[in-house]
Protein backbone atom coordinates (compact mmCIF):
# COMPACT_ATOMS: atom_id res chain seq x y z
CA UNK A 1 0.00 0.00 0.00
CA UNK A 2 3.02 2.14 0.83
CA UNK A 3 4.16 1.73 -2.61
CA UNK A 4 1.02 2.65 -4.53
CA UNK A 5 1.06 6.46 -2.61
CA UNK A 6 4.65 6.99 -3.20
CA UNK A 7 3.82 6.02 -6.58
CA UNK A 8 0.15 8.37 -6.94
CA UNK A 9 2.77 11.13 -5.07
CA UNK A 10 5.37 11.22 -7.04
CA UNK A 11 3.12 11.43 -10.58
CA UNK A 12 1.18 14.36 -8.97
CA UNK A 13 4.34 16.22 -8.48
CA UNK A 14 5.80 15.31 -12.02
CA UNK A 15 1.98 16.56 -13.12
CA UNK A 16 2.13 19.39 -11.74
CA UNK A 17 5.90 20.25 -12.62
CA UNK A 18 4.20 19.53 -16.22
CA UNK A 19 1.00 21.82 -15.88
CA UNK A 20 1.91 24.98 -13.60
CA UNK A 21 4.65 27.38 -14.16
CA UNK A 22 6.21 28.58 -10.57
CA UNK A 23 6.75 32.36 -10.73
CA UNK A 24 9.34 34.02 -7.79
CA UNK A 25 8.53 37.64 -7.78
CA UNK A 26 10.22 40.00 -5.00
CA UNK A 27 7.33 39.56 -2.16
CA UNK A 28 5.96 36.38 -2.82
CA UNK A 29 5.73 33.15 -5.38
CA UNK A 30 2.78 33.00 -8.40
CA UNK A 31 1.39 30.12 -9.75
CA UNK A 32 0.82 30.20 -13.50
CA UNK A 33 -1.63 27.41 -15.02
CA UNK A 34 0.56 26.28 -18.39
CA UNK A 35 -0.71 26.58 -21.89
CA UNK A 36 0.46 23.13 -22.72
CA UNK A 37 2.01 20.26 -20.89
CA UNK A 38 5.72 20.66 -20.90
CA UNK A 39 8.67 21.08 -18.18
CA UNK A 40 10.00 24.02 -19.60
CA UNK A 41 9.76 27.52 -17.97
CA UNK A 42 8.20 25.35 -14.43
CA UNK A 43 10.08 27.50 -12.01
CA UNK A 44 10.88 31.31 -13.21
CA UNK A 45 12.69 33.96 -11.35
CA UNK A 46 11.19 37.43 -11.82
CA UNK A 47 13.08 39.17 -9.18
CA UNK A 48 14.47 42.38 -9.77
CA UNK A 49 15.47 43.60 -13.67
CA UNK A 50 14.45 39.22 -14.61
CA UNK A 51 11.15 40.54 -14.66
CA UNK A 52 11.37 41.91 -18.21
CA UNK A 53 12.99 38.94 -19.23
CA UNK A 54 10.26 36.46 -17.40
CA UNK A 55 7.63 39.52 -19.16
CA UNK A 56 8.97 39.20 -22.72
CA UNK A 57 8.98 35.05 -22.52
CA UNK A 58 6.64 33.90 -25.32
CA UNK A 59 5.21 30.58 -23.47
CA UNK A 60 4.46 32.86 -19.94
CA UNK A 61 3.15 35.51 -22.12
CA UNK A 62 0.85 33.08 -23.50
CA UNK A 63 -0.44 31.72 -19.58
CA UNK A 64 -1.01 35.35 -19.09
CA UNK A 65 2.22 36.87 -17.01
CA UNK A 66 1.05 40.41 -17.91
CA UNK A 67 -1.35 39.81 -15.44
CA UNK A 68 0.81 39.87 -12.81
CA UNK A 69 3.00 42.72 -14.21
CA UNK A 70 -0.01 45.08 -14.23
CA UNK A 71 -0.38 46.28 -10.78
CA UNK A 72 3.64 47.10 -10.40
CA UNK A 73 3.18 49.25 -14.08
CA UNK A 74 5.60 47.37 -16.51
CA UNK A 75 4.56 47.54 -19.96
CA UNK A 76 6.34 46.52 -23.07
CA UNK A 77 5.50 48.79 -26.34
CA UNK A 78 5.67 47.31 -29.79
Amino acid sequence: MKKIIVIVVIAAVIYGALSYHVIFLESSVKILKKTELTFDNTFVDARGEKKYTAFLNPALVKAGIKDFFTGEGITVGK
